[in-house]
């Protein structure tokens, strides 16, 4: 079933079979704990033996990795070997309501749909009903294609968001007698999960009839004040990169196709994914913060310096004694000309202020001045850290600075999208690290 307005798919979910262990199945984002290994490390002897979404994924901990070649080899062989066991099973064709208990919320409400990658555009200016919140970085895409290229099956930690102020989507489903599917504990203390298959027609005819109400262009653009403007009905929360290489790979089906026509049908035209309501309570958006690797300290605040006076605003650098202070004190600045970004490494902490800044964000002003300072230096690296806490050690090895970013409000996104295009990358999280998606449902792609 498809509903083509509001690019939305009624997907076949497949769930694991009966008696195998869902809190050893289930696993987070792969793009999590990039730069703590251990922590994969945990999970991989903690699932050892068992069949495990850890087989089917590629954890970017581990993408400079020699072996790259023979993990994507072998992520396509459990693929193939867990529909050959029957380990996935095919459920009847509907979406399924997630109540998601984390470390740092009681509930957070979740939708898992499928949607047209045919409304999708992750491109500079993109007016697509489905839109990227951020700048897509196609030098990260080439590891997933092949992933996902000769895959016979997706499995998403893909989050998207709806702006839907009324909760008229997901939240009625709560009230509804739903037969419940999955419930259990989730590893590494990440909290519980909960899922509802929603498949009667007269309940997925009102889902999509709310959506449809969201995208209605009139009720829109008296929603957002912003003059006449194309619906923007999904924003990319979490997974952007995941669903830009969906979309790479479906271009390539099109193009390849010897019958345009039938090629429309195929099952990769849609991606799954976890709708969530940006309203939700029990949905934060997190700052994302920087570590920078292998620099001296003492260079890169020279450099900031000199980057920012070349641009003509103002820059200062004022150090604290107490770091734990300064990690715990809000990061909002009161002047709405005045960026403030806190700076942590073993040498020094401090605050970073640029007055009169070029960009609107803290996020775009640091990342301006760190891509140019990267491209110089090839032997350095960034990382991108959910947690402050995670940041600090991180920061406080030798030879490691780092930059701690405020958080955005999530009640403006859409409108900050519809005004000022995407944002720049890793502006934002939903949540901690250890509340992102765990992957856990799959589909038929092939």
């Amino acid at each position: 079933m498809n509903f083509k307005n509001i690019a939305l798919h009624v997907p076949t979910i497949l769930l694991p079979a009966q008696g195998i262990d869902l809190s050893q199945w289930a696993v987070i984002a792969c793009d999590q704990y990039t730069s703590q290994p251990e922590y994969w490390q945990q999970v991989k002897e903690y699932v050892e033996g068992s069949p495990s979404t850890l087989n089917l994924i590629f954890p970017e901990a581990f993408l400079e990795s020699e072996a790259k070649g023979q993990i994507i080899q072998n992520i396509h062989t459990h693929m193939q070997t867990y529909g050959e066991q029957k380990i996935l099973v095919p459920q009847k064709p509907g979406f399924i309501l997630v109540d998601r208990l984390t470390p740092h919320a009681a509930s957070r409400k979740g939708l898992i749909v499928a949607l047209d990658l045919e409304q999708y555009d992750y491109r500079e200016g993109s007016r697509s009903l489905i839109r990227p919140t951020e700048g897509t970085i196609l030098d990260r895409l080439p590891p997933r294609i092949q992933v996902r290229e000769n895959a016979p099956i997706e499995l998403p930690h893909i989050m998207v968001l709806i702006d839907d102020p009324q909760r008229t989507v997901i939240e009625p489903l709560c009230d509804k007698n739903l037969n419940k599917i999955y419930d259990f504990d989730l590893m590494m203390q990440a909290g519980h999960i909960t899922g509802y298959h929603v498949h009667d027609e007269h309940t997925i005819l009102e889902i999509a009839e709310n959506l449809a109400e969201l995208a209605d262009p009139a009720r829109f653009n008296k929603k957002y004040t912003v003059g006449t403007q194309d619906v923007l009905l999904y924003a990319m929360g979490d997974g952007n990169h995941s669903f830009a290489t969906a979309r790479a790979i479906w271009e390539q089906l099109k193009q390849n196709a010897l019958d345009k026509q039938a090629v429309m049908n195929h099952p990769a035209r849609y991606a799954l994914v976890e709708l969530i309501n940006v309203h939700d309570e029990g949905l934060s958006f997190e700052p994302i913060h920087r570590v920078v690797f292998n620099v001296a300290v003492d260079e890169v605040l020279l450099e900031i310096e000199k980057f920012y006076r070349k641009q003509g605003v103002g820059i200062s650098y004022q150090t604290v004694d107490n770091r734990r202070t300064l990690i715990n004190t809000g990061t909002t600045t009161q002047q709405a000309n005045t960026h403030t970004i806190k700076v942590i490494s073993q040498s020094t902490c401090g605050l970073l202020t640029i007055t009169d800044p070029v960009c609107t964000m803290e996020a775009a002003t640091l990342q301006t001045f760190l891509d140019t300072f990267l491209q110089q230096r090839p032997a350095t690296k960034i990382d991108y850290i959910h947690g402050a806490d995670v940041l600090a050690h991180l920061a406080s090895q030798p030879g490691n600075i780092g930059f701690l970013l405020p958080a955005i409000s999530k009640h403006s996104l859409f409108k900050t999208i519809l005004l000022d295009g995407a944002l720049p990358r890793k502006a934002f999280s939903l949540g901690e690290a250890d509340e992102k998606r765990f992957y856990l449902e799959c589909r038929s792609i092939s």
